[in-house]
């Protein structure tokens, strides 16, 4: 109630500042439930990770994670040396 009030504008009704309460304490709710959840997506996964198995389909999954970070690496250093490749390119053509 007290962030509606503190964006309560002029001419602007008790009814709809609590309507405005009532939507921003939904939204946190909603926000604390996706959290809450991948909090337990989190902790089934660790512990998936540390009992062993052997399920195939867990194997299969593990390599693949390890690869998709792989790549997610690999993009920032792709993008910082395309642009010195770019910048150096500029320098070039601008001293001409």
């Amino acid at each position: 109630m007290k962030i509606a009030r503190a964006m309560q504008r002029p001419g602007q009704t008790k009814e709809q500042t609590k309507l405005i309460a009532n939507g921003i304490q939904k939204g946190i709710d909603h926000y604390k439930k996706q959290q809450k959840a991948k909090l337990r997506e989190m902790d089934k996964r660790k512990k998936k990770e540390r009992s062993p198995t052997d399920d195939d389909s867990l194997s299969q999954d593990a390599p693949i994670l390890s690869s998709d970070q792989g790549k997610g690496n690999k993009l920032p250093w792709v993008l910082l040396l395309l642009s010195w490749l770019l910048f150096a390119v500029y320098l070039l053509f601008s001293q001409q």
